[in-house]
């Protein structure tokens, strides 16, 4: 087994530090939600753009998949196992730390929202972008949003394909033989 670095496991604390603030952040807003929002007229922050309006999604982005609690609960575990395992993985080099950074992200926000499922077995939505109709949506997707299209914009202009051989099983088992 290849041998973990001061450096690795300093990386690994830090996205677990950073992960827990995001989730934390996340769940803060939604319980201010809660307690400001619930039952009350939408609260203009900028008048006729952005404004606060209390959801109850039962369902995916835009509504989608209505009641699907077991299954949205099954994806953001799979989520969360697949970046961990690829953090993990991730090499020490400086290259990464935006990857670092992009998977606690979208880990956080996927967190967040299972969270919510769990416990309420809804997530709760406050944010609403009213000068383009936009779904009402929270932190937790704002989270996994962003850093979903900067994963993609580094994976289309930044990475190279073999920046991505650490995660290769075959790449793995000649490592294991060459050992």
């Amino acid at each position: 087994m290849k041998h973990i670095t001061r450096k690795k496991i300093a990386f690994l604390i830090a996205d677990i530090v950073a992960f827990i603030v995001l989730v934390a952040l996340d769940q803060f807003t939604k319980v201010l939600a809660v307690e400001k929002l619930k039952d009350k007229a939408s609260f203009p922050l900028i008048r006729n753009v952005l404004e606060l309006q209390y959801l109850e999604n039962k369902g995916a982005a835009f509504g989608m998949l209505q009641n699907q609690k077991a299954f949205f609960i099954l994806i953001a575990i799979l989520i969360m196992v697949i970046i961990v395992y690829v953090l993990a993985l991730v090499p020490e080099d400086k290259k990464y730390n935006a990857l670092h950074v992009l998977l606690v992200m979208v880990g956080s926000g996927a967190c967040g929202n299972m969270i919510d499922r769990f416990r309420t077995n809804y997530v709760v939505d406050f944010i609403y972008f009213k000068l383009i109709n936009f779904p009402i949506f929270n932190v937790a997707d704002i989270y996994v949003t962003v850093s979903t299209f900067l994963l993609l914009i580094l994976f289309l202009f930044y990475y190279k394909e073999n920046d991505f051989a650490f995660l290769s099983f075959k790449q793995q088992k000649k490592f294991r033989e060459f050992k």
